[in-house]
């Protein structure tokens, strides 16, 4: 099929976006790297009025390094984000789950800002952005505003973003030094029967700290499994501490049925994933913490 008809404006400035969605009264549409809105257009469930192309944005593909965190623009592609050292330094976890998203066309085109108003609950990168505690920043008639990714979703592929807004940053605060990621696929890079993402740091005892659990295709939203992270708070992450996390993410798990998989398999992942990436968190742990000399004197 082709999509219905629908005027087209290029924007050349965040002011200029703001002020095309404004004059269609939120009919409109905004275009990133288009790889969930064509197929929409295609089979003709989305009939906006107009598309507007942010793509001529250049202050929106920036990636920024402060002492405070980390700023991404909204039209950052997951193929800079696979590969920048930037990223790779300062949030690993987003690297890492970029590399199980689609193939290799799909992550030259789609953008971070893209995925997170996207809103699939099943989406890699709002569960990265969840597990490190990120924000977005919208700009609308009204101005600029900030929303914490744990905020910016009302339920599947719902946003609290305004029709004329536009997601022009994501920002992150310092993240944890580790991090372990994995999900439950039918193929290689399919959509995400269950994912499961979390980030903490291990200090020179061996005890862990700031430890965050996100959990994707067990809710209409990417869920902080928040009672199991606190629960792995000061422990050295034994056996018996994982498996106890593991049980307890169970309590933010209401999965749907769906073509891939059922709720009651879903909720049978949870715990073997929840498990898998601590027993990964606490691997890279060790493997980073410097030899123990002994006493040299």
């Amino acid at each position: 099929m082709k999509p219905a008809p629908f005027g087209f404006h290029r924007a050349s400035s965040v002011d200029q976006a703001v002020a095309y969605l404004a004059a269609y009264d939120g009919t409109a549409r905004l275009l990133a790297g288009g790889q969930s809105l064509a197929p929409l257009l295609n089979m003709r469930l989305l009939r906006p009025d107009a598309l507007i192309d942010l793509n001529g944005i250049e202050e929106l593909t920036a990636i920024r390094a402060a002492s405070d965190g980390t700023i991404i623009g909204a039209m950052v592609r997951y193929v800079t984000l696979e590969y920048s050292p930037v990223i790779a330094e300062r949030l690993p976890l987003l690297a890492r789950v970029v590399s199980h998203i689609g193939d290799r066309q799909v992550r030259n085109r789609g953008t971070i800002g893209g995925s997170l108003a996207q809103g699939d609950p099943t989406g890699e990168l709002p569960l990265a952005c969840l597990a490190l505690g990120a924000s977005v920043r919208a700009a609308g008639p009204g101005g600029i505003r900030e929303i914490p990714v744990q905020e910016l979703y009302l339920g599947s592929y719902a946003t609290v973003l305004h029709p004329c807004e536009v997601l022009t940053d994501v920002v992150f605060p310092p993240a944890p030094a580790h991090c372990a990621f994995a999900e439950s696929c039918r193929r290689h890079n399919d959509f995400a029967v269950i994912s499961a993402g979390c980030v903490g740091s291990r200090t020179a005892e061996g005890r862990w700290d700031g430890i965050q659990i996100a959990l994707g295709g067990v809710a209409d939203t990417p869920v902080l499994a928040r009672t199991a992270g606190q629960r792995l708070s000061a422990s050295d992450l034994s056996d018996q501490d994982i498996a106890a996390a593991a049980a307890a993410a169970l309590e933010v798990a209401d999965p749907p049925s769906d073509i891939r998989a059922s709720a009651e398999y879903r909720r049978h992942l949870v715990p073997v994933y929840v498990r898998r990436v601590l027993t990964e968190l606490r691997s890279a742990g060790i493997a980073a913490a410097p030899p123990d000399r002994g006493d040299d004197s």
